[in-house]
């Protein structure tokens, strides 16, 4: 058995951060430097949320450029990793009984290829995306990404995406580095806190934070993937935060490393 492959939860914030260089972006290319280089990537992005579990199982997924509103340049970025027929099969058994569709049409999302392209430019590693079931409870989501542990010794990099605080209503679009918002610095240390612990019960139970909660996870989508991670971490492993932030008051980019 070679080495285990660690997983990464990624706050990957503005679909911009795909053709711009920053902290943050600079952040998940030291990441992909420091780690061995993975058979192939599972993701988990916030933008595949629906009514089913289902895997992706295109060999060539396209570049999904599923925003409007951004400059031409960003709808012209392609990042054609290859996929894996064979990755979403060995997820779906993983998965058994639970019911996994496989989708032979499904790109990949900006939830993975603006972050991923940082971390793999030449867009050479298969790359298999699975969705979020919306109709399932947060406990749902963190025993899925437990079945998945598996995997970490089959040298795949588990990957989810998305954002530990996410309230774009009270995002400050007219300046991205105003302050933290209170209650959005509360519910990111407070949760980070809680990981430290090893208190994985109280994250997935994230709505016990009360209005904190409320205001930075209106809805379930950029929070879940976190989920995914916790379950993947094995006994005793501890956590890390390879980047930090936020911007416009209201938009976590904090990513957590297990392994």
């Amino acid at each position: 058995m070679g080495e285990v492959m660690p997983a990464v939860f990624f706050g990957h914030g503005n679909p911009m951060n795909a053709i711009q260089s920053n902290a943050y972006t600079e952040g998940w290319r030291r990441f992909g430097q420091s780690i061995p280089r993975p058979e192939a990537i599972l993701a988990i992005s916030a933008h595949w949320y629906g009514p089913d579990l289902a895997v992706s199982g295109s060999a060539s997924p396209e570049t999904i450029h599923d925003f409007y509103g951004f400059p031409r340049e960003l709808f012209e970025v392609t990042w054609p990793a290859p996929g894996s027929p064979e990755l979403a099969e060995r997820v779906r058994k993983l998965l058994l009984p639970i019911e996994v569709r496989f989708d032979a049409h499904r790109g990949l999302d900006h939830g993975v290829w603006a972050v991923l392209c940082h971390l793999y430019p030449k867009a050479d590693i298969p790359v298999v995306q699975l969705s979020i079931d919306s109709r399932k409870p947060p406990r749902f989501h963190y025993e899925v990404g437990r079945l998945l542990q598996p995997l970490r010794d089959e040298g795949v990099l588990i990957v989810g995406s998305g954002n530990i605080v996410h309230n774009l209503r009270a995002y400050d679009w007219e300046n991205e580095k105003t302050a933290p918002f209170d209650w959005a610095v509360r519910f990111e240390s407070a949760t980070r806190k809680l990981m430290l612990e090893g208190k994985d019960r109280e994250v997935v139970d994230y709505t016990i934070q009360g209005d904190d909660a409320r205001l930075s996870v209106p809805s379930p989508d950029h929070f879940l993937p976190l989920l995914y991670l916790l379950g993947l971490r094995k006994e005793h492993e501890q956590v890390s935060f390879p980047v930090e932030g936020i911007v416009g008051g209201s938009l976590s980019m904090l990513s957590v490393r297990v392994g």
